[in-house]
């Protein structure tokens, strides 16, 4: 097995950091592997906001469901799916391009975290961790406002890095589920109840776990993740995002 995939196989999500910064010439070769990633007709649909002034770090971690650990991050990136600068560059040269849609948004969102993930392998290979905040979707306006986001740009991704604590190196990574739910043959199939239940039990079992209430641990899960007051926030935040996008033929940005 190479290096690359051993990386792949070992890395795990890390919250906790040493207190010694990423020097700025590392931070240089993870954005040039970021901008490597493969991207839709090389239009390199993102851009990446580097987030170094500390009381923005402190009312990230505030507006992203209170995660201190993101104002002490050394790095705090985020990938913006950005529809925006090449409709200004087809306007700039007088190419009347139309107002950007629903496959150019999605589009971007795709380009922005292909890039990111680029940038994350990258980070595990020179022994940094990262940790993705998903939570960088909530709070639309607030986070609209404090990042200058025109209606054609949105956050796809957040990702923090620094040097992992012991702790965290040691922490074992959880367990995945089984490929045999994941991967199918030419179409999708649905799981039966029962391929549900063995496929949480198989991913207990394999994570050091004896026992395994299916229908308590999911319940529980259901209410901390699906159901939290995060969750339902970001997909209000995700439907206010797409309010502000120019659907609908008329740009709420008066430049366009």
């Amino acid at each position: 097995m190479n290096e690359t995939i051993q990386g792949l196989l070992e890395r795990k999500s890390v919250r906790a950091y040493e207190d010694r910064p990423v020097p700025e010439e590392i931070k240089a070769l993870l954005l040039e592997a970021a901008f490597q990633a493969p991207t839709a007709g090389n239009q390199m649909l993102y851009t990446i906001l580097d987030i170094t002034d500390q009381e923005l770090k402190d009312r990230l971690a505030v507006t992203c469901d209170n995660q201190p650990f993101i104002a002490r991050a050394p790095v705090v990136l985020i990938f913006l799916a950005d529809c925006r600068r090449w409709y200004d560059s087809f306007r700039y040269a007088g190419a009347k391009p139309r107002l950007p849609g629903a496959g150019d948004m999605l589009l971007a969102a795709a380009d922005a975290v292909i890039a990111a993930q680029n940038l994350v392998v990258a980070a595990e290979s020179l022994g940094l961790g990262s940790c993705y905040i998903g939570d960088i979707l909530e709070q639309c306006e607030t986070h609209r406002k404090l990042l200058s986001l025109p209606p054609e740009v949105f956050p796809a991704a957040m990702v923090v890095l620094g040097w992992p604590t012991a702790q965290q190196k040691e922490r074992p990574k959880p367990a995945r589920f089984d490929r045999r739910y994941l991967v199918f043959e030419n179409r999708y199939r649905t799981l039966s109840p029962q391929e549900h239940r063995a496929m949480h039990e198989d991913q207990a079992r394999r994570g050091g776990r004896g026992t395994f209430d299916f229908q308590e641990e999911l319940t529980r899960f259901c209410q901390r993740k699906y159901l939290s007051d995060f969750s339902r926030e970001m997909t209000r935040s995700a439907l206010e995002y797409l309010k502000g996008f120019p659907f609908d033929g008329v740009s709420q940005n008066p430049e366009v």
